[in-house]
């Protein structure tokens, strides 16, 4: 149980530090912010059967999408979170190391180009959107943060 209790600290930390990069980067480049009601639409309309949409925008709207969004945002990076203390255990607590959490936060990155992105109408890897690159490496820059800020938590915990 240390171990789940462990892994979802740092999921959440990370978490918190990609949305901190969020608003950095809104508040000094004025670049938006992630979206997290469309999230919260996408996963309100997963028990209609509906997975794959054109255009979230244009999907039925469900009730607190927002709140839905950003607790969908919480729970995938908890569950991150979880995964790398199951995969790295107690031994790697004990002395973290930068690859593990790294990896995953790379490897994470999938997840939003090969899943969310094509199901909500942005194509693989953002290939739908006109700022398809910025995207890719603004994804792969947040990853990146998610994986450093595990292994930062990590050795708080330490």
């Amino acid at each position: 149980m240390d171990l789940i209790f462990k892994g979802l600290l740092i999921g959440l930390a990370a978490t918190i530090a990609i949305d901190i990069w969020a608003i950095l980067l809104n508040r000094t480049l004025g670049l938006p912010t992630p979206n997290w009601a469309m999230v919260g639409r996408w996963v309100g309309n997963l028990p209609s059967g509906r997975v794959m949409h054109d255009d979230m925008g244009q999907a039925a709207p469900v009730a607190n999408e927002l709140a839905l969004g950003w607790a969908f945002h919480f729970a995938v990076g908890a569950l991150f979170g979880v995964v790398t203390a199951l995969i790295g255990g107690a031994a790697w607590f004990k002395a973290p190391t930068l690859f593990l959490p790294l990896a995953v936060g790379i490897i994470t990155v999938g997840c939003g180009w090969f899943i969310l992105q094509p199901a909500m109408g942005a194509g693989i890897a953002a290939s739908k959107k006109p700022d398809a690159m910025r995207s890719r490496f603004l994804n792969i820059v947040a990853h990146v943060i998610f994986g450093l800020a595990m292994y930062g938590m990590a050795l708080v915990l330490r």
